[in-house]
């Protein structure tokens, strides 16, 4: 008959055992912070500096601040920070001076985006069925801010806030990276006409700040143009950030192209394969992912360019955080507004900062 033995309740583990790793860690960061006297020295002072900064730091952001009393003399009473204004403020400055009953319409055009943004970032997603689903959604989006078919209609000199923001911001890279990459390779093409049509469209916009083209596209273009032929002017700011983003973008792939070695291309033409299918399949896979840093560089400081829109009448988050702030009710905390604002430029930039370290750590299989 076999017998079943049962296992013996395991002895306690002493405390060394488990305290051990913590005080190892505890002595490797004793010694980066002072285990010279340039670290000691540099560990003290900005110890200093958080003593003395965060105490009013934080009374004024959350301890004498006014958080959800939507009261102007609350705000006038006290020392910190009116988040209050935020809270009741808070559809001006996401969505500008659109119609107050119809603000549905922006807040789901803002979810839209953000649910298909974070949909594309999954490897899963990558399929050409992307694109269609991309094209969709933009057609829903432009039906949901413009009106008609139903709904009221609403000219793009009523849209502002966020939805704009986000409108311009996925558009205008949307459209600019694959003309970008377009560019770089015209540029570096043989046929002269080709490569100096490109090094001219290039270097002519790289030469430009963006303020003057959108000034370009706002104020001069109708004066060459006559009215029926002009664009609505939300999408004149469009196409001159499309531009200046894509000039911008051709100089990065470029960069990266420039990286790939001979071989590869002789290896391709080894193998028979034709100009567009070398590009797609063996040089630009190799390429971008080589430039994967400044491509994200020159993505996010477009994600933050969009804000130069309000110079052409265009209403922004800025632009719509400056028309909260001149309610004469409310006492104007200006820090209050710009940090809601900048938190969100924030959330923005880095959240992509984060999707250029994951396709640099995924490597290959990015491609």
């Amino acid at each position: 008959m076999k017998t079943i033995s049962l296992p013996l309740s395991e002895a306690p583990v002493p405390a060394q055992a488990w305290s051990a790793p913590f005080l190892a860690s505890l002595r490797r960061t004793a010694g980066l912070l002072f285990g010279s006297p340039l670290n000691a020295a540099l560990t003290l002072a900005f110890g200093a500096v958080i003593a003395v900064a965060v105490p009013p730091m934080l009374r004024w952001l959350v301890l004498d601040a006014v958080l959800f009393n939507p009261d102007p003399a609350a705000c006038r009473a006290t020392s910190g920070a009116c988040w209050s204004f935020i809270y009741a403020k808070s559809g001006q400055l996401l969505f500008g001076i659109y119609p107050v009953e119809e603000r549905w319409r922006p807040a789901l055009v803002c979810l839209l985006i953000l649910a298909l943004l974070g949909w594309s970032v999954r490897p899963a997603s990558w399929t050409p069925r992307l694109l269609g689903l991309w094209i969709a959604a933009l057609a829903l989006i432009v039906w949901l801010m413009g009106g008609g078919l139903g709904l009221e209609e609403i000219p793009t000199s009523a849209w502002g806030g966020l939805p704009v923001t986000l409108i311009l911001t996925v558009v205008a890279i949307g459209i600019a990276f694959p003309v970008g990459i377009l560019l770089a390779l015209a540029r570096r093409s043989t046929m002269p006409a080709v490569r100096i049509s490109a090094v001219i469209m290039i270097e002519s916009v790289r030469g430009l700040p963006l303020l003057s083209i959108l000034f370009v596209a706002s104020i001069m273009l109708p004066l060459f143009l006559p009215e029926a032929l002009l664009p609505d002017k939300f999408v004149r700011a469009l196409v001159a950030l499309t531009i200046f983003a894509a000039a911008y973008l051709a100089e990065v792939v470029r960069g990266g192209l420039q990286a790939i070695p001979k071989g590869q291309y002789e290896a391709a033409a080894a193998l028979g394969l034709p100009f567009w299918r070398t590009q797609y399949l063996v040089i630009l896979p190799q390429a971008i992912r080589v430039v994967i840093p400044a491509l994200a560089n020159t993505i996010i400081v477009m994600i933050k360019n969009t804000s130069l829109v309000l110079v052409v009448g265009l209403f922004d988050l800025i632009s719509s955080g400056k028309a909260a702030l001149a309610d004469p009710a409310w006492p104007s905390p200006a820090a209050e507004t710009f940090l809601f604002i900048g938190a969100i430029f924030f959330a923005l930039s880095f959240s992509f900062a984060r999707f250029a370290d994951f396709l640099e750590r995924r490597g290959p299989a990015a491609r």
